[in-house]
């Protein structure tokens, strides 16, 4: 190292989450503008952000120290109290070297697992047992021996000296000084300078670091307000005192203790000190358990010997080179072991009946994982390519990324983790980062800004992916405006800018997986997740460069809708369906897709998707697989997707630019739609090997300038060599850079579009069956039963209500319709529910209420849980009336009571049957049923869906006539968009606003989705009486679109009764004229009446409100009259 005095070691990056403001880059620039040639990286108790700063101080010539601030419990890790009104002090730990790294790792994983109490803790116990490699300083004021001086305790603060001299020895403890202009740091230097006298110890300066230069005080103080939820004007608050919190230079540490250089050149020897280097790039895979006597490559070869014939009845020369040629590569590249752990652990699910996807990635074209069982494609069938996959060119750890059944996921991985052990197995973590309008948002609210004018500024960011503050303002004229135009704004977006893109949390990655040889903190820190999985404390990048085995188990929702309709395939008609042998081609199938029926298969269900699946008319699965390649953003805005249309409908005649294209190309009707096809074009045209072929197509996809033009001057070469003209090669490579960025992987696409076709099958062939399981995989989603119950109901499915005799717990096939599952209703816990199948499996049906409430044990049915079941309808089939039941439900409930413990003093064989059911039998009293929409809303209540009817029955075609409200929460409907909806009010929600009015907050639903609605004061005193639960309406409203969702804010509300439809006719363009109108006229006079008639005439762009003498009535010939006249659609009843 050069020479250089002083060296921070008291630094916390960003991540120190919403605390420390440090980015990562902007901090090792920061230092190195200062002269300095090393930095300590010390975050509060973790050690998030080691290995990314690590990896950009070696990139600038910075030295690297790894370290961490550690939470230190007042006395054992283990009490999760406070002692002495402490919960924990502060520590800096730094790594010496590779043994101290390794220790750090231990204690900071240990304080996660064992010592979390508020923070994450370690004790004296643990420093004992991991000090080695570790020097220690004293920390801030926060510190151990600080607080004991600040307390005016020196014999504690003396005596504590001496332990952490016990256990870190004289020569790694030292301590540390720090001078931020706060009173109590003023109090006890001198007396730590004593006490580093008296024992001989080194003393240290440090700044606590928490933003790198001076003027970011500001940014980091707003982030201590977000992570509070204060806001800055909060007397109260937690802050820091003053702005010194930064990357000092040397010269200003010299000013501060400028009788005593030896305490900075102390943190210059330390830096000295310390030398710990991560090694990148190689490959820790785990020990896969092999038979005796056997390598992981011959158990490999066994295995796929053993298999292939299950996949290929003739086994052709092909077939086995193909197999021969992949495992000489997998070998020769050292994946036996990874071949054979995903084999494993996807063996074990399919024995234990947890549904597998067909394959996900480019795995799809691997025959080895084909004749495993990893995948279901056959890759030489559909033509997919191994070197898409694992490339022996480019030695990269292969990527099998899984799809299980989303409910039995967990017990993957739990045998994953009994397999390897417990502690070799994580999840793998994640951070959320502040988006721009999110920052603004967050910042707004620090500021105290009015919500309104925070809203207005964070609308005005454009919603693409990746958007920054930086781009929004170059981007929207709007937004800059308001940024010059209003110091206060600025300092919104200033502030905003400075937190953008730092982490807000950690969380778990969704399907991430890391499988060690050795336990994992040999490697890397962990921290526990709340049910006790461990969790790595580096993100999924970092892991897979350290050479950890990193694998996606992904949780598919669709996987499990599929593994419950064979479920009820087989309950239903008894047969034993095997989704994996349907036909390639199937006519009702295939119809139904054309009819744009999409709704609930497997990624064709948006609007977009089904118009391309009804142009595109599959005839099989082969047809969606470039049908789910297209439907991305790239192809649909390029013209792809038009072009390969029209060549499959003939309308376009299909060419070629070089004879050699066609048989490539021929499949997607001349488009270069797959990546595949990229590298067979290459392959075939300039004689690359496959292998560099994928290095071609990846440095097309990242836009690798200098690689792609060695690449070009190759490709060129090799074209003209094979007598290709050397602009028509020239010509093609610029197509396939161009296509590159569109080109999706044929593997993913064919694997994907193999469920979509399983699950089109199913809904064709079985449609009850399948849509029972749909509305089991989504029955915590409310919007998505909805929508799936009136699906049901356009198949022709019946949907029938619970039934104690034929309901199961979750949705369940009768007869053809659906029935709701007993889970389904409030307050039925699922040990009554087990109880009552378990008791009717062993007795038969219910007879009567008493017959079951003497069955069911009392202990899991109470009066409550048998009022739910009456009035959701679960006892209609006994033949009495809800409102009978309700009455006498009690004194059954009683009696049974009574009974079942009777039984179990043994004086029941006192009676005979016949007399103990004359005594609990009731007799219902003679009344009315509850009205019909008291069942409704009953129904609503117990089960949150109407079953039996809808109280917007009697208005379907008003409210179909307005915008649905989906429309308005999938974004089809844009921000401030003037909309008209009718449906049913609930959970009203009162508040009372700065000025002292009422507001409200409601939703609104129709048939299938809801939506909140803000009502302000103006509005909401006009229309108490409607803002009530369960009040039918029709509301008029500007679509309020916020980073949480859509609202509407209401303009108008009224009763659904009262409501006057209007009627909205276009004229269309050249259709305006004298005799066109006459005809108009005479239809007006036909039907006049009180509903008001707007024109919207397209030739001169102009609206009209007809004056009161052509308004018409609803008779039913209105529409067909006025569409005979102007076409289709050119009416509307809104």
């Amino acid at each position: 190292m050069a020479d250089c005095k002083f060296v921070h070691l008291h630094v916390h990056t960003e991540y120190s989450l919403l605390d420390g403001a440090s980015r990562i880059p902007d901090l090792i620039a920061r230092v190195k503008e200062l002269g300095m040639n090393a930095v300590a990286i010390t975050d509060h108790g973790n050690m998030y952000g080691a290995v990314t700063f690590y990896k950009e101080a070696v990139k600038a010539g910075i030295k690297p120290i790894i370290g961490c601030e550690v939470y230190l419990a007042p006395r054992s890790r283990k009490e999760k109290y406070e002692v002495d009104h402490t919960r924990y002090y502060h520590l800096i730990l730094l790594a010496e070297n590779e043994t101290g790294y390794r220790n750090l790792v231990k204690l900071v994983s240990l304080a996660n697992t064992e010592g979390m109490y508020y923070k994450p803790r370690i004790d004296k116990e643990l420093l004992r047992q991991y000090h080695d490699g570790l020097i220690c300083l004293s920390a801030c004021i926060a510190g151990e021996i600080p607080h004991s001086l600040i307390q005016d305790n020196p014999e504690k603060a003396d005596n504590l000296v001496k332990e952490y001299i016990e256990i870190f020895g004289k020569d790694n403890f030292f301590i540390e000084l720090q001078d931020h202009g706060i009173p109590e740091e003023k109090k006890v230097i001198p007396s730590l300078i004593a006490l580093a006298e008296k024992y001989d110890l080194g003393v240290v300066a440090t700044n606590d670091a928490h933003y790198v230069r001076k003027e970011d005080a500001e940014a980091q103080d707003v982030l201590l307000c977000i992570q509070t939820g204060k806001t800055i004007d909060d007397p109260g608050r937690m802050r820091f005192k003053g702005d010194s919190f930064y990357i000092k230079s040397e010269e200003e540490m010299e000013a501060l203790f400028p009788d005593n250089p030896e305490f900075l050149s102390n943190t210059a020897k330390i830096a000295e000190r310390c030398n710990v280097n991560f090694t990148f790039g190689n490959h820790f895979l785990p020990r896969f358990p092999l038979p005796d006597g056997m390598t992981d490559e011959q158990y490999l070869r066994k295995l796929c010997e053993e298999n292939i014939s299950s996949r290929y009845p003739d086994i052709t020369d092909e077939v086995k080179q193909r197999m021969d040629y992949e495992l000489e590569i997998i070998h020769r590249m050292g994946f036996d072991s990874y071949f054979l752990i995903v084999w494993d652990y996807i063996n074990f699910s399919r024995s234990q009946g947890i549904a597998v996807g067909p394959g996900r990635g480019s795995a799809a074209g691997s025959i080895v994982a084909y004749v495993l069982g990893i995948t279901d494609l056959d890759p030489l069938k559909y033509k997919l390519l191994f070197e898409r996959f694992l490339n022996p060119e480019r030695v990269s750890m292969p990527d099998i990324d899984v799809d299980f059944c989303y409910i039995r996921r967990k017990e993957v991985i739990e045998y994953v983790k009994k397999r390897y052990g417990t502690d070799h197995v994580a999840q793998i973590i994640t951070f959320g980062t502040m988006a721009a309008r999110g920052a603004v948002r967050d910042v707004g609210r620090v500021l105290n800004m009015p919500y309104s004018e925070v809203d207005e500024v964070a609308k005005l960011i454009p919603t693409e992916l990746g958007i920054t503050l930086e781009k929004a303002l170059n981007d929207s004229q709007d937004l800059k405006r308001k940024y010059e135009g209003s110091s206060q704004i600025r300092r919104l977006i200033d502030l905003a800018r400075a937190i953008e893109g730092l982490p807000r949390q950690s969380s778990t990655h969704a399907a991430g997986i890391v499988i060690a040889r050795d336990a994992l903190t040999e490697y890397m820190p962990v921290q526990q997740a709340d049910d006790g999985t461990l969790i790595t404390e580096y993100d999924k990048d970092l892991v897979e460069q350290l050479g950890l085995l990193k694998m996606d188990f992904l949780g598919l929702r669709t996987l499990t809708v599929i593994a419950d309709t064979i479920a009820n395939i087989k309950k239903s008609t008894g047969e034993d369906f095997d989704v994996r042998t349907i036909p390639s081609r199937d006519e009702k199938t295939a119809q139904m897709l054309c009819e744009g029926k999409t709704g609930a298969v497997f990624q064709m269900e948006s609007a977009g998707m089904t118009a391309l699946v009804k142009d595109i008319h599959p005839a099989g699965f082969e047809d969606l697989i470039p049908t789910v390649a297209l439907y991305r953003p790239g192809p649909l805005g390029s013209g792809m997707v038009q072009d390969f249309i029209e060549g499959r409908r003939g309308k376009k005649k299909v060419t070629y630019l070089h004879p050699l294209l066609e048989p490539i190309l021929k499949e997607t009707f001349g488009v270069i739609l797959y990546q595949e096809q990229v590298m067979q074009i290459v392959q075939v045209l300039a004689g690359f090997s496959l292998g560099q072929a994928d290095l071609l197509r990846r440095a097309m996809g990242h836009k690798e300038p200098e690689l792609l033009m060695k690449q070009k001057e190759v490709f060129l070469k090799g074209a003209v060599a094979n007598q290709i003209d050397s602009k028509l090669a020239e010509r093609i490579f610029e197509l396939l850079t161009h296509f590159a960025n569109y080109g999706f992987n044929k593997s993913h696409s064919a694997a994907y579009a193999l469920v979509a076709w399983q699950t089109a099958y199913l809904k064709a062939h079985y449609p009850a069956e399948f849509m029972a399981a749909m509305l089991t995989s989504v029955v915590d989603f409310n919007d998505k039963v909805t929508t799936y119950i009136e699906l049901a109901k356009k198949m022709g499915i019946q949907i029938l209500p619970p039934d104690i005799n034929a309901s199961s717990a979750t949705f369940s096939v009768d007869s053809q319709a659906i029935r709701f599952g007993l889970a389904a209703v409030r307050n039925i816990g699922m040990a009554a529910i087990t109880q009552i199948e378990k008791v009717r499996a062993d007795g038969g049906a219910f007879k009567s209420l008493s017959d079951f409430c003497e069955r069911i044990d009392s202990s899991v049915i109470n009066k409550r849980v048998l009022e739910s079941l009456i009035k959701c309808g679960a006892f209609d089939s006994f033949g009495v009336k809800r409102s009978q039941m309700l009455v006498v439900c009690g004194k059954i409930i009683d009696n049974a009571a009574r009974l079942q413990k009777d039984h179990a003093n043994g004086q029941i064989g006192l009676f005979s049957d016949e007399a103990i059911e004359d005594a609990i039998e009731i007799t219902y009293p003679d009344i009315p049923e509850e009205s019909f929409d008291k069942i409704l809303s009953w129904e609503k209540e117990l089960i949150g869906f109407y079953i039996s009817g809808h109280p917007l029955d009697a208005y379907r075609d008003l409210v179909n006539n307005l915008v649905p409200i989906r429309d308005i929460i999938s974004g089809q409907k844009k921000d401030r968009q003037l909309i008209r909806v009718a449906g049913i009010i609930s959970s009203v929600k009162r508040m009372t606003t700065k000025k002292g009015d009422t507001m409200a907050f409601a939703s609104i639903s129709d048939f299938t989705n809801g939506v909140e609605c803000v009502v302000f004061p103006n509005v909401f005193y006009d229309n108490m009486d409607l803002l009530v639960d369960d009040s039918l309406v029709v509301l008029q409203g500007r679509v309020n679109t916020t980073d949480t969702g859509a609202k509407i804010i209401v303009e108008w509300i009224k009763s659904i009764k009262d409501y006057q439809f209007e009627y909205y006719i276009t004229v269309p363009e050249g259709m305006a004229n004298d005799e066109n109108f006459a005809k108009l006229n005479d239809i007006f006079a036909k039907n006049h009446g009180n509903h008001v008639v707007y024109l919207f005439i397209k030739d001169k762009n102009q609206k009209i409100k007809t004056n009161a003498s052509y308004w018409m009535n609803d008779s039913a010939d209105i529409i067909a009259a006025v569409e005979n006249l102007f076409g289709k659609g050119s009416i509307l009843k809104r």
